[in-house]
């Protein structure tokens, strides 16, 4: 019992109405579009207009490498190298090769540095062509002058919010109707709505590619999904060379080829409170051949009395971070998206939607309706939301397609 004035502090959990990403979590936790629901628990972003823009910055590791086909002598100040780029008088750079440490003393032209030699207790040696120095700090003597500043450029991300609707509708006969089976006809007709809603905004949020244009002589916009994102190098710093986190899997997949597909998402560090974790939405296919990988790559018995056996991995683990595998049912709707894995990092990934049109319900001849029924004896409503999908870092995120048979390795 409660005394005085009710409020919403005396809501009994889970009974007050729940946002509709939220409802797709409780009514169908294991339906179409697991990933719009999992934005249920995310914090959520308004767009104020159509187009929906945001800037990700990585942090840049400057470094240097070689460029002169004869190298240097060990005595030699004066470097070519392939580019200069974040590079500043002061930094103290580390030849990988040799151990030894140099400071730079200038940045005469986008190619080349001078530099004082064997800035510590490792003695100047020979310099090859292509050997590579990466910084290790920076230092400067006393009294100096104020250092030039170094920058990281933000790469600006732009979406358009994508419109969704669906309708569902019944005559008036046979919403009287009644059924030996289910719901009634009303609320299967609304569930049906509902999870068509879903799975609709949940395709878009993979495989959405962003358009601007006229429809039936109207505005019309798509928004870009995951793997447009995540496979567009325009959204990557240049230490990535024009090169994304997409990767199209061989004949065969071992366990040392799968790394190297999955490592480079831990090169960012999106969420200092927590571990380097991702989700691994994958098609069916694509998880026989990761459970495969794990079966040939270890040893396992079979003993005297057991009543049950196999194997089912739902967690692969790599020495830098771990991946929580989920079935996603969408991706055995076809062969291909089957065989393919996307790395989703929850910590960049989010939704944005415009102003209030975070699905809102609009219906006719129902008891709120809210629609005019045009004379039409039979009930119904549209389910519409217009929101756009956001990737704040897409190198934290990686595709992998035709995922077919594993190796051992």
């Amino acid at each position: 019992m409660s005394t005085g004035v009710f409020n919403t502090t005396n809501f009994t959990a889970n009974l007050a109405k729940k946002s509709f990403a939220s409802m797709i979590t409780r009514l169908m936790p294991n339906g179409s579009a697991p990933l719009f629901a999992l934005t249920s628990y995310l914090k959520t972003e308004t767009a104020t207009n159509v187009t929906h823009g945001y800037f990700a910055k990585t942090m840049v590791f400057p470094e240097l490498t070689i460029n002169n086909g004869a190298g240097y002598s060990d005595s030699a100040t004066s470097f070519t190298i392939d580019s200069n780029d974040q590079l500043l008088p002061g930094m103290i750079l580390v030849n990988d090769r040799t151990g030894e440490n140099i400071i730079i003393n200038t940045v005469p032209s986008a190619t080349s540095v001078t530099v004082a030699r064997a800035v510590g207790t490792v003695a100047a040696a020979a310099i090859n062509d292509n050997d590579v120095f990466y910084q290790v700090g920076n230092a400067f003597e006393e009294g100096s002058t104020r250092p030039d500043a170094n920058n990281i450029v933000p790469v600006e991300i732009t979406n358009l919010t994508q419109i969704f609707r669906n309708t569902w509708a019944l005559t008036g006969t046979a919403q009287q109707v009644q059924v030996i089976a289910g719901n009634s006809t009303e609320a299967e007709n609304r569930q049906d709505c509902a999870a068509f809603h879903a799975a609709d905004i949940e395709k878009m949020l993979f495989f959405g590619q962003k358009s601007s244009g006229t429809r039936n002589g109207k505005p019309f916009r798509t928004s870009d999904g995951l793997l447009n994102i995540i496979e567009n190098p325009a959204y990557y710093p240049p230490s990535y060379g024009g090169s994304v986190n997409s990767f199209t899997a061989g004949a065969t997949t071992n366990w040392t080829q799968l790394l190297g597909y999955l490592d480079n998402v831990f090169d960012q560090a999106t969420d200092p409170k927590s571990s380097n974790e991702r989700l691994l939405f994958v098609g069916g296919a694509a998880k026989l051949v990761l459970n495969e990988i794990g079966r040939l790559n270890g040893t396992y018995q079979l003993m005297d009395g057991q009543t049950n056996f196999g194997l089912r991995f739902d967690t692969l683990k790599t020495p830098r971070g771990t991946f929580r595998i989920i079935e996603h049912p969408l991706f055995n709707t076809n062969a291909s998206w089957s065989k393919m894995a996307v790395g989703v990092d929850l910590a960049t990934f989010n939704m944005a939607y415009l102003g209030n049109r975070k699905t809102q319900s609009k219906e006719y001849n129902t008891k709120g309706e809210v629609a005019s029924d045009y004379g039409v004896d039979a009930i119904g409503g549209t389910l519409t939301t217009e929101c756009t999908c956001l990737v704040k870092n897409p190198p934290a995120n990686v595709v992998i397609r035709n995922l077919t048979a594993a190796a051992a390795g």
